[in-house]
């Protein structure tokens, strides 16, 4: 296995990543992070170069220094040759299976492996499947006007607070750390109150997708996420990226929502594989 270290490669993978989606849209997307400055510092593995047959993102080793932290200690995977990925898996140079960790991906081999390797490792396996959606020109995204007094702005390190309140994943230090360095280094947009206070927003994480989406429960049914989401998308757009979300299998109400908005389904779904070693 190579950890593929040289920008020119990293930018050359990038490019041959991109003709590969929207099935390589999570590492794409981890690897467009990584050559505009990396804030979230990965590192890439491939089987071999230039024509790799799997490719995997994961935090470095002094990114992922907490053997508990399941939002930092994040893999990223796409193969063109399934039994090479499972071969990459497997390796214990490759992932650290002393660790709480996920993988995630949106082929059908991704659950596949996680569920063989997790019982050839014994440990334990819980898996999550989300829609993909995928807009193609944000362009056409409609836009809504705001309430007088209501402002588009960006989030800043103040309303972490409030973003780990409200997320449902959140509500711990982990998750806390996690938010502050999406807030610090990617985009993000958000809609201020007359007093200044957020009570609408939307960010980018660090695998590329527009994540973390909520308007405080006083504020729904106005567009204001619909605005806030525009916003952002057009900003990863203007710098290239694709622009995608996951949306849970039961949340029929954003499905909807994705779908009039000109959003487009991805027929394999996201599988986010969460690895518990057992104690």
């Amino acid at each position: 296995m190579l950890i593929l270290s040289c920008p020119s490669k990293l930018w050359m993978l990038e490019e041959m990543l991109r003709k590969c989606l929207p099935q390589a849209l999570v590492v794409h997307g981890t690897v467009m992070n990584i050559n505009r400055g990396n804030p979230a510092g990965y590192e890439v593995i491939v089987d071999s170069w230039p024509k790799f047959k799997a490719v995997l993102t994961r935090p470095r080793r002094e990114v992922a220094l907490d053997n508990s932290d399941l939002y930092a200690n994040v893999y990223t995977a796409f193969y063109h040759d399934f039994d090479v990925y499972r071969s990459v898996i497997l390796d214990t140079d490759v992932i650290n299976w002393a660790q709480t960790f996920r993988i995630q991906g949106n082929q059908d081999g991704v659950y596949q492996v996680s569920q063989n390797a997790a019982a050839i490792k014994k440990v334990q396996l819980s898996a999550t499947f989300y829609i993909t959606y995928l807009h193609p020109n944000p362009n056409k995204l409609a836009v809504h006007q705001l309430d007088p007094g209501f402002t588009l702005s960006t989030l800043n390190a103040s309303h972490v607070q409030l973003l780990n309140e409200t997320w449902p994943y959140g509500g711990n230090e982990q998750s806390r750390r996690f938010l502050a360095n999406m807030v610090q280094y990617f985009f993000s947009a958000c809609i201020l109150d007359p007093d200044g206070q957020p009570i609408s927003w939307s960010v980018m994480d660090p695998l590329g997708a527009m994540g973390h989406g909520y308007t405080l429960p006083a504020h729904r049914r106005k567009h204001y996420l619909a605005v806030a989401g525009r916003s952002l998308a057009m900003k990863a757009h203007a710098a290239g990226y694709p622009i995608y979300g996951h949306v849970a299998l039961d949340n029929f109400h954003m499905q909807g929502i994705n779908e009039r908005r000109g959003y487009q389904k991805l027929s394999e779904l996201c599988h986010i594989c969460s690895i518990h070693p057992e104690i």
